[in-house]
């Protein structure tokens, strides 16, 4: 009579082990690509906060003269976020552009690795 092992033949787990490769050798590709998604969401992301923090500082502004910030360029946006200027994140720039009182403008946002986002400036003065 024969003894009955229970486990795994060496034959089963090189066949698990090549399909696992096969399987991480088509996927590595997809997961490397996310970070340049990552990044590009990113510069949106606090592109959108500054289109939000101008239109809030517009608001206020044209309730009060004295309460917000005058902006006159794309670059002062930075000032009407919640923590001021040093809100921006750093590696992150925004290109000059004037907009006259009550005119609105594109503004670029340049993030980390060049990448780029706009936004919608009001300006106040």
């Amino acid at each position: 009579m024969m003894k009955r092992t229970t486990g795994f033949t060496l034959i089963e787990l090189i066949a698990v082990i090549l399909i696992l490769g096969i399987l991480a050798v088509t996927a590595a590709p997809q997961f490397l690509d996310l970070s340049a998604s990552a990044r590009t969401a990113a510069v949106a992301g606090v592109a959108g906060s500054l289109g939000s923090a101008s239109s809030m500082n517009y608001a206020r502004r044209s309730l009060s003269a004295t309460d917000g910030f005058a902006i006159a360029n794309c670059t002062a946006v930075a000032n009407a976020l919640a923590g001021g200027a040093t809100a921006l994140p750093t590696g992150y720039a925004i290109t000059a552009a004037a907009v006259a009182a009550g005119g609105s403008t594109v503004c670029t946002l340049v993030g980390p690795s060049a990448v780029t986002a706009s936004f919608r400036r009001s300006g106040i003065l």
